[in-house]
């Protein structure tokens, strides 16, 4: 999986139309969030932040975020983007199965959104994820995640899913998955046709991942396996569905 994010990390922003915008609007809804369930927080974690997308516009709400990723590239590019910004933000690589054994106790708040706990294909590895997020967090603290709802999706095989076409100075993205489901799981590849636009020449790069199509009703039961109380699912406040856990 971290070589699937290592080589998707220059092009990550181009999953979103507005990568900027898109940091802005999901810090919003996700203060929001954290404002109606734990007012009083002040210190987050996000266990898989990517390039950044969550943790630098919630560094920018002034939340004091740690943050870390699988991939040592997109946790590289994260930082560099905090730095633009003028952000302090600490930026490290962990596995979110070891998010305790590697950042300790004593956090507000743990976050993981993107629907990044499914690339963890079994209950059991995600249950030790969901345990490692539990020990991160001080009394009262919580834990919120995003995630694609899956029981809305189609399951089959040469599933395509359009990402759109995105222009960068001289050259022209066009962004597309395909899905293929083998029983509970489907496999992923990620095409990107990056066009030269003053020479018309092409190159497609092609990267492989692997999900775990797992509903938001087990992810709950996980969450309260590991020790969260008052679980839950949150619809229409981001463009994921949100689950929440206390401790």
């Amino acid at each position: 999986m971290n070589d699937f994010y290592d080589q998707l990390t220059p092009f990550y922003h181009l999953i979103f139309e507005d990568w900027n915008g898109s940091v802005e609007r999901q810090s919003a809804q996700l203060k929001t969030l954290i404002k109606k369930h734990w007012p009083e927080t002040k210190s987050i974690l996000d266990v898989s932040c990517g390039i950044g997308t969550q943790a630098i516009g919630l560094a920018q709400k002034g939340y004091n975020v740690t943050a870390s990723d699988l991939s040592e590239k997109e946790a590289e590019r994260a930082k560099q983007e905090a730095e633009r910004r003028n952000l302090t933000l600490a930026v490290s690589v962990c596995d979110m199965r070891q998010a305790f054994d590697h950042h300790g106790t004593g956090f507000d708040l743990v976050i993981s959104a993107d629907n990044s706990v499914p690339h963890l294909l079994n209950d059991n590895d995600i249950l030790i994820a969901f345990k490692q997020m539990f020990a991160c967090l001080k009394p009262g603290g919580g834990c919120l995640i995003t995630v694609r709802d899956y029981d809305k999706e189609e399951r089959g095989r040469n599933l395509l899913k359009p990402y759109g076409v995105r222009v960068e100075g001289n050259k022209r993205f066009i962004l597309f998955q395909v899905w293929d489901f083998e029983g509970d799981q489907y496999s992923l590849a990620f095409h990107l046709i990056e066009e030269n636009l003053s020479t018309g020449k092409a190159i497609t790069h092609t990267l492989h991942s692997r999900y775990y199509a797992i509903s938001t009703n087990r992810l709950c039961e996980l969450m309260t396996q590991a020790g969260f109380r008052d679980v839950q699912r949150i619809n229409d406040a981001f463009y994921q569905p949100v689950l929440l856990g206390t401790i």
